[in-house]
């Protein structure tokens, strides 16, 4: 009854999405490979069934990531001038190309969460800003990736037989 329940209502799975295959040996361009961002996007190229190379080279793609940055702002203070709350912000900047040809042009993208800060707690914070940090990642990353799949197949290279279409 549950099931039909879940069923009935449009409830599905999020599943993987499939990249174009222009994506299926993608390079991650990016001056610091051990961001929050990078583990999380190559990751879900992993996912998604693309295998991410080392160099350009080899590379069908390259997803250039121009921006990778986060921190955090004091949103309100108390009656002492002690911060009471914060906002950890994560920005991404990147852009995909092929070749000599844009894919997609830069795209900037942000996200923000907001903590209440316990001065008694200080150890707990850092650990929630850490913990926050790394769900933005994630969340930028299913982001890229959504933006990624809903790119149009590239033609292949003149001279190159087609393949039948699917009967």
């Amino acid at each position: 009854l549950l099931a039909l329940a879940v069923g009935a209502c449009g409830f599905h799975l999020q599943g993987v999405s499939r990249l174009p295959n222009t994506l299926d040996r993608p390079h991650v361009d990016t001056p610091d490979r051990y961001t929050d961002f990078y583990q999380s996007l190559t990751e879900a190229l992993d996912v998604s069934g693309s295998r991410p190379v080392p160099s350009t080279a080899q590379a069908t793609a390259v997803i250039e990531v121009l921006r990778d940055e986060s921190g955090q702002r004091v949103l309100s203070v108390s009656a002492e001038n002690r911060p009471t709350e914060y906002e950890v912000f994560y920005t991404v900047e990147y852009r995909v190309r092929a070749g000599d040809r844009e894919l997609l042009p830069n795209q900037r993208l942000t996200l923000t969460r907001e903590y209440s800060f316990d001065e008694r707690a200080l150890l707990a914070r850092q650990q929630e800003q850490e913990l926050l940090r790394a769900a933005l990642a994630r969340d930028l990353a299913g982001l890229v990736m959504r933006r990624l799949a809903a790119l149009p197949p590239l033609p292949p290279p003149a001279g190159t037989p087609s393949a039948p279409p699917p009967s």
